[in-house]
């Protein structure tokens, strides 16, 4: 981890809602979700604003062998959000706590806020964290 790793870092980020990010599309096998209406996803939702909390603290790291995992989220899903629209993420690191960063969270589509909350993730090793994740697998084929 860099010295700049520090709270106070924000970064916002954008996308445009495709099919690919409906409910129905979570989980293709699930015969229920695909009753469901077509909307943005809570799970795509939660891997966006992930993915700006990940790129918030890419440059304050010693990117790729250190990375950060999510650990905690607590956020909110507010108001539903069809294809077509683009979503902002804004995050910010409020604390650092050895390798535990916790963010400040919110999404917004064209007509709003759609998401606030909280996001922790922790920063790894890589080539440790792929390792333990080895032997994981290994006792699990045994």
């Amino acid at each position: 981890m860099k010295a700049t790793l520090k709270p106070g870092i924000t970064y916002e980020h954008k996308f445009t809602v495709n099919k690919s990010k409906l409910v129905p599309a979570l989980y293709p096998e699930a015969e229920e979700f695909q009753e469901m209406p077509e909307v943005f996803a809570t799970g795509f939702l939660v891997g966006f604003l992930e993915w700006a909390c990940l790129n918030a603290v890419i440059p304050h790291l010693e990117w790729p062998e250190e990375q950060t995992v999510g650990t905690h989220v607590n956020f909110s899903h507010e108001a539903a959000t069809p294809a077509g629209l683009e979503v902002t993420a804004k995050v910010e690191l409020i604390e650092v706590d050895g390798r535990r960063l916790v963010f400040e969270v919110e999404g917004y589509d064209e007509h709003g806020l759609i998401s606030r909350g909280m996001h922790e993730r922790f920063v790894i090793d890589k080539s440790r964290f792929d390792h333990a994740l080895e032997k994981k697998r290994n006792k699990s084929e045994n």
